[in-house]
């Protein structure tokens, strides 16, 4: 049993980091609900607007997502995060103010997808950048499991939440409860102690030390495998998070109360592994379960477009369940591995290096999806997203991970591993 040397302050910090966090991601939930069906029932989307609209959601990690990583390294990380969740808050309350004003329009809701998406990047470089300062390596993957809990509790609970209020007053109005989310958090945030800030000492130019953590990343044996493996997912989460709305309106019959609750099954599947995770770590390793996570998330993509009526229902929810608790174990398992293994004068770069891989395949799977979903209709095209899911064990099976039982902090005994054909 591992014993932790963290401080009273330490572990202040951490829950009111903590509280901040799960504020937030309880907002955004709902949000997660309450903007897409804003655009399917209020302004009458296709399906390639819905890809429009997710590919504006995270198209930031593409255009910033690299110098992101060496620009949070320059600013103190609590003003950071609070700016950020302050634009945020202002982005998503302009549109029920359109709205009142009857001025609202699908180009704004892009727009404001895109100014959140840009918040996004930074405030997430920064966000996971903290963590490590607060938090003794021995207790990171515990920790790391408790912010994936709360992140699945959130998703459990917000598009429940959100579904019944879109229900009672509206997509629309439902928006301002993410904008009062942010608010809180950056209040939060500001309550903590700055961390101690101490810019890079060296005058390596911004391109130098993008250069410098993307070489880390992408030669190293076990981060640049997971990295791919983690791209091949979310290319199919931004599928998916284009056309799940406008396949339960309008493929499945579901009301908006449903609709809520059906995605919230996300939100049970990511609680079950994360709660999992770390004591399923210590039994069979972490390089196992990083495995076992992405061959689990195929089988969940499968079932999620199956049936019609109430079988669609139970299947969508099912598969939703085992999707994401196999993506939350490969993604917890990772995360924490970056942290550990990764000098901390690079953390910051190599976490705004594979968001900028990894996250920037999202926009293009939602854009993908859906074309797809215009040219051979919505389920077909989940299908498809489903065919791709299984590139993601076989990106990790091709590479040194699946000889390892955890992952190795030093990674040269994974290079001398490399040639052998023993059992994983």
């Amino acid at each position: 049993m591992h014993t932790t040397t963290e401080r009273p302050t330490d572990r202040r910090m951490f829950w009111t980091y903590w509280s901040a966090s799960a504020t937030s991601s309880l907002g955004t939930a709902v949000t997660s609900i309450a903007l897409p069906l804003t655009a399917v029932l209020v302004l009458h989307a296709t399906p390639f607007q819905m890809g429009l609209i997710a590919a504006a959601s995270f198209v930031a990690w593409l255009v910033i997502g690299l110098p992101s990583g060496a620009i949070v390294q320059r600013l103190p990380l609590r003003g950071t995060q609070v700016a950020m969740d302050l634009a945020r808050a202002a982005a998503i309350a302009s549109v029920p103010l359109a709205w009142w004003l009857d001025v609202l329009t699908l180009g704004r809701l892009i727009a404001v997808a895109l100014i959140i998406s840009f918040a996004d990047v930074v405030f997430d470089v920064a966000n996971f950048t903290f963590l490590p300062r607060v938090v003794p390596k021995e207790a990171l993957q515990a920790r790391n499991s408790l912010m994936s809990g709360t992140h699945a509790a959130s998703q459990l609970g917000g598009p429940s939440v959100g579904g019944v209020a879109v229900q009672l007053l509206g997509a629309v109005p439902t928006l301002l409860l993410d904008a009062v989310s942010y608010v809180a958090s950056a209040l939060l945030l500001r309550s903590l102690p700055a961390v101690p800030h101490e810019p890079p000492a060296d005058t390596a130019s911004v391109r130098e030390r993008i250069r410098q953590g993307w070489a880390f990343v992408s030669r190293h044996p076990v981060m640049g495998p997971c990295m791919w493996d983690a791209t091949a997912a979310n290319f199919v989460c931004g599928g998916q998070m284009a056309l799940f709305a406008i396949y339960l309106v309008r493929e499945i019959d579901a009301p908006a109360g449903l609709v809520g609750f059906l995605l919230a099954a996300e939100g049970v599947g990511s609680l079950v592994g994360a709660a999992l995770v770390t004591p399923l770590v210590r039994r069979f390793g972490s390089a196992r379960m990083c495995l076992a996570g992405s061959a689990v998330s195929v089988l969940g993509a499968f079932v999620i477009p199956l049936g019609t009526g109430v079988p669609a229902y139970v299947a969508f929810a099912l598969g939703n369940v085992v999707f994401a608790l196999g993506v939350v174990v490969l993604s917890t398992t990772t995360r924490t591995y970056r942290q550990v293994a990764t000098p901390p004068d690079l953390l910051s770069r190599v976490m705004a290096t594979v968001r900028f891989v990894s996250w920037g395949a999202i926009p293009f799977g939602g854009l993908a999806a859906g074309l797809l979903g215009e040219w051979i209709g919505v389920r077909e095209a989940l299908f498809v997203l489903a065919a791709l899911t299984v590139l993601s064990p076989l990106i990790l099976l091709a590479s040194p991970v699946r000889h390892l039982r955890d992952f190795p902090e030093d990674a040269e005994p994974v290079r001398a591993r490399r040639p052998a054909r023993s059992p994983a």
